[in-house]
């Protein structure tokens, strides 16, 4: 009987022993969870490479998951194609483009992910090819363009109109537009030149019916502005677009 209560003694001293055993290495693991504990990255940092058909395509710089540094893209062969600078996501400073050869074809500044300042094209021996200007990502009439032995190119077509007035029949003119070079094909606007720039939202487009585009106006009985200004974009050799403005003086006061 002794014995059997030896063995109880024994048995319970060893549960008691377990259970603080337990509780003495609890804590420190606490401890150590909350030393070591730390705030997760938020992305990738580093250049992610992209391909398409075992070709480099893309190079891309991260910092964070967000694009940060230069961004490359390559031609198939493998010269390289573009690079484009990026701060926290956006396109700033300038973005270049080349030619398979390697010099520089094009130099857009950006501002704030939006294309702001002078844009430069080169020809491959490096003379300037052509200037665009651009104000928050919108064109100004400013261009210019140059030939291969670096004379200015100073000569493009203009607006050309006539008037067919049927006002006193129907109360209407009709304003035929043209270019001064009828070889040109143009896309003709109504409205200004906004703060110097050419605002797409605040001009409307005149479309072209069977070829030929005018602006009809009819007599409103108000007083009118007496004028109406065109803008003419038109395709240059260069494929760059020459943007022209003429204001037409209108017969009649009482027409819009």
């Amino acid at each position: 009987m002794k014995t059997i209560s030896n063995s109880i003694l024994v048995f319970l001293i060893l549960i008691l022993a377990s259970g603080c055993s337990g509780q003495r290495s609890s804590k420190p693991e606490s401890d150590t969870a909350a030393d070591t504990l730390s705030v997760s990255d938020t992305g990738y940092t580093g250049i992610t490479k992209y391909y398409s058909n075992d070709y480099l395509i893309k190079e891309v710089t991260f910092k964070n998951g967000v694009m940060q540094g230069e961004m490359r893209t390559y031609y198939q062969d493998g010269q390289l194609n573009q690079t484009i600078w990026y701060e926290n996501g956006l396109r700033e400073d300038s973005a270049k483009k080349y030619y398979l050869e390697g010099q520089v074809f094009r130099s857009t500044p950006f501002k704030h992910d939006t294309i702001d300042g002078t844009q430069i094209q080169y020809y491959r021996n490096g003379r300037v090819k052509a200037r665009l200007k651009f104000i928050k990502g919108v064109r100004t009439p400013f261009l210019e363009e140059y030939k291969r032995d670096g004379k200015l190119i100073g000569e493009y077509p203009s607006i050309q109109f006539t008037i067919d007035d049927n006002y006193n029949k129907t109360g209407k003119i009709r304003i035929n537009l043209t270019l001064s070079d009828t070889t040109r094909k143009a896309r003709f606007y109504r409205g200004e030149f906004t703060n110097g720039v050419f605002d797409t939202t605040k001009c409307v487009l005149l479309p072209a019916i069977r070829g030929k585009t005018y602006l009809e106006l009819k007599k409103s009985g108000n007083p009118g502005t007496g004028s109406v200004g065109i803008i003419g974009a038109i395709i240059t050799d260069f494929g760059n677009r020459y943007l022209t403005y003429k204001k037409i003086d209108l017969p009649y006061k009482d027409i819009n």
